[in-house]
């Protein structure tokens, strides 16, 4: 049996949405390992004068396997 735990993240990006997922999960996998999902609770995009998207930023979890230790 394995326990799973989850861990708020944020994380942006101006090449967009997909490479903003890839970041967060990117930067937690430096601390975490097991790592088995990330789900976005939401998503805000800023827009720049020529009404272009020119930076994503998603919030969400988490989701990775916590290691026992082998007795």
């Amino acid at each position: 049996m394995s326990i799973a735990r989850h861990i708020e993240v944020s994380a942006e990006s101006s090449k967009g949405f997909e490479d903003a997922c890839q970041q967060a999960i990117t930067d937690a996998s430096e601390t975490l390992h097991g790592i088995k999902q990330l789900y976005i609770k939401n998503v805000l995009c800023e827009v720049n004068e020529q009404n272009r998207i020119v930076n994503w930023r998603v919030n969400g979890k988490i989701t990775f396997v916590v290691e026992r230790q082998k007795q």
